[in-house]
């Protein structure tokens, strides 16, 4: 059946064809809540359209203006995932064509955790330089050691921590017993929880001073206006030689050129990065499809990840977000988890 409801309220539209192990996990989640949870095996454009008025929610990744128009009754769209770039122009687009429609666009941080460890594995693999000793093990080279590639201790570093929200607060909390100094820069500091230990703490106006500071960066910053390009060649000057980059946030925010070459001269250590600038590259003469205009993958300081971070992807856990907002519409609620702030892009 393409509908599941507990009793018939309000009618939530997803825009994918859902397995049903999540549908399951939704309903029983969901048990008890007055709502009608619509599941459409024809997920094409028109359908989609033909089955959007009425609906009081919609959950998927990227809606079209024409099925914003369509959903008259629309009060809620759930994105499951942390971007939201795609969606801004298009809701801001909506919002001034229909003023009289109050839309609230929310995203889900369901996957923070995982995030954040895979964020710590990629430091770890950079001080420890865990790929190059296990490519050396793999040709048979036993007991390489310092001389080739000498581990990085994280006690006593500068961590400065670019993004202050859902992950990067996590990853204070894991590193924390390394022994290493903190530093956060976040654009507002009224709404951040109390950190795990000391933390010094800058605002988005003392970007100089806080790369100044750092000798470690782990950038995870949503994209936006403003932090598109952020970091560019004269920012990585300020972190200073031998320093360490850690990119989960979004590929764009550091330029990729000054990054590549930051990393080819020395200036850096060492980068980890899983997040990217080409996200449909064309295949070369041998099948290779590589996310990057400059040759990162020739370097031997960077460890690559291809914007896996969030694995493992099929955890329901990370649902239980779009189940509380779903409760809270029906309540009647508007303080929804992780709501979006339509001019400030996140």
């Amino acid at each position: 059946m393409s509908r599941a409801a507990c009793n018939r309220g309000p009618r939530v539209l997803f825009l994918w064809n859902v397995p049903e192990r999540l549908r399951e996990y939704l309903r029983r989640g969901l048990v008890g809540v007055d709502l009608e949870l619509d599941f459409p095996e024809d997920t094409s454009s028109v359908e989609l359209i033909r089955r959007a008025p009425g609906a009081a929610a919609l959950v998927g990744w990227r809606p079209t203006a024409e099925l914003l128009e369509a959903a008259g009754e629309l009060r809620l769209f759930i994105n499951p995932g942390a971007g939201v770039q795609h969606l801004v122009e298009l809701f801001r687009d909506f919002s001034l064509r229909h003023p009289e429609h109050d839309v609230t666009l929310v995203n889900g941080h369901g996957n923070a955790g995982f995030t954040a460890q895979h964020t710590v594995a990629l430091l770890l693999a950079l001080t420890n330089r865990v790929v190059p000793h296990h490519n050396w093990m793999v040709q048979g080279r036993w007991r390489t050691g310092d001389a080739e590639a000498a581990s990085l201790p994280l006690k006593d570093r500068r961590i400065g921590l670019l993004g202050y929200g859902h992950v990067n607060r996590r990853v204070h909390r894991l590193l924390v017993a390394f022994g290493p100094r903190f530093a956060a820069l976040r654009r507002d500091w009224s709404r951040a929880v109390e950190p795990p230990g000391h933390l010094d703490r800058y605002t988005s106006e003392e970007l100089d001073r806080f790369l100044d500071w750092a000798d470690v960066l782990i950038v995870c910053l949503p994209q936006t206006a403003a932090t598109t390009g952020l970091i560019g060649a004269a920012e990585l000057d300020r972190l200073g030689p031998r320093s360490l980059l850690v990119n989960v946030g979004r590929g764009p925010i550091i330029d990729e050129e000054a990054l590549f070459t930051a990393l080819r001269t020395g200036w850096l250590a060492g980068a980890a990065l899983d997040v990217w600038y080409d996200y449909r590259p064309e295949p070369d003469d041998a099948g290779r499809r590589r996310p990057h205009r400059h040759p990162f993958h020739e370097l031997n300081n960077v460890v690559l990840s291809p914007h896996r971070a969030a694995s493992p992807f099929d955890d329901l856990g990370r649902w239980d977000e779009v189940i509380c907002n779903l409760t809270r519409l029906v309540a009647g609620r508007r303080d929804f988890l992780n709501i979006i702030d339509l001019e400030r892009g996140y």
